[in-house]
């Protein structure tokens, strides 16, 4: 629906994009940084690409990811800073909530709370001004390809990373060392585990996520507020993108076109008389 909207393509890549026996193969994560490659060789005319990770629901009457980037730079959404929620407390809202109902195993104080100094550190890597989370970024497979496959090559499966070796952490490192970054607004990857944590704390009770009907409500509440959502990480509070199609609902779906249509309606700031809502029998 929102590629149909924008007038976007849409490209599946539900396979390897490197043979297990490769030296080079790794976490299935960094195949990503494979995508330029394989795209640019593709023949296809592509000018930008949005990677998306498949966790990611979107509200498909946002606005279109793509005006105003610059195809030279890498669009990046930082977890780290321009957040709607002061950071290091959503993040002792999350432990907490973890540790209460999920797993009493759940450290209160871990890496979670680690700085973006400390997360490079952790790899040796030098410090970069911030951190991206990479299950939604833009790159355009003619500038950006040579840079991001030869990075790709320089590691194997024994690379050290925080995350049981994902490529979030070098990617972040990689983009911004080469100055490429460019900071997309934060609604479009606003991050579920930090929503919940945030505005939907009765969902960590065991009853209440079972009631699908009350999560479906409240990850329709997050998308009225941002463009997508990402579904990020293996905890429970991760896995309702699998259990609510929330826009395989017709009504649902008209309701965000209506309001879509709404925002962009002007207003006079006129007043109307005094406006009475309908006596409740």
């Amino acid at each position: 629906m929102y590629c149909h909207r924008h007038d976007l393509g849409l490209i599946l890549f539900d396979d390897h994009l490197i043979a297990k026996s490769d030296p080079k193969f790794k976490n299935p994560f960094w195949q990503k940084l494979l995508i330029p490659k394989v795209l640019r060789e593709s023949g296809l005319k592509i000018k930008s690409v949005c990677h998306l990770d498949t966790d990611v629901i979107i509200n498909p009457f946002s606005p279109n990811i793509f005006d105003g980037h610059d195809e030279t730079k890498v669009g990046l959404i930082s977890q780290m800073k321009r957040m709607p929620y002061d950071r290091q407390e959503v993040l002792r809202r999350v432990a907490f909530l973890r540790n209460r109902y999920l797993s009493s195993t759940y450290p209160l104080d871990s890496i979670l709370f680690a700085s973006i100094e400390q997360l490079f550190e952790f790899s040796s890597l030098e410090p970069q001004n911030d951190y991206a989370c990479t299950g939604v970024f833009i790159f355009s497979p003619e500038h950006h390809s040579d840079v991001i496959t030869n990075f790709f090559n320089e590691f194997d499966d024994t690379v050290v990373t925080p995350d049981s070796g994902g490529e979030e952490l070098h990617f972040n490192y990689l983009i911004q060392s080469k100055n490429l970054d460019e900071w997309l607004d934060y609604r479009f990857q606003a991050i579920w585990i930090y929503e919940v944590a945030w505005k939907y704390s009765f969902l960590y009770d065991e009853a209440n996520r079972k009631n699908l009907d009350l999560v479906k409500k409240c990850i329709e509440a997050s998308l009225f507020s941002s463009y997508f959502l990402h579904f990020a990480g293996p905890w429970h509070e991760s896995q309702f993108w699998k259990q609510v199609l929330l826009f395989d609902d017709p009504e649902t779906t008209e309701r965000f076109k209506d309001f879509a249509e709404y925002m962009q309606m002007p207003v006079t700031g006129m007043p109307k008389g005094s406006i009475k809502p309908k006596e409740i029998s």
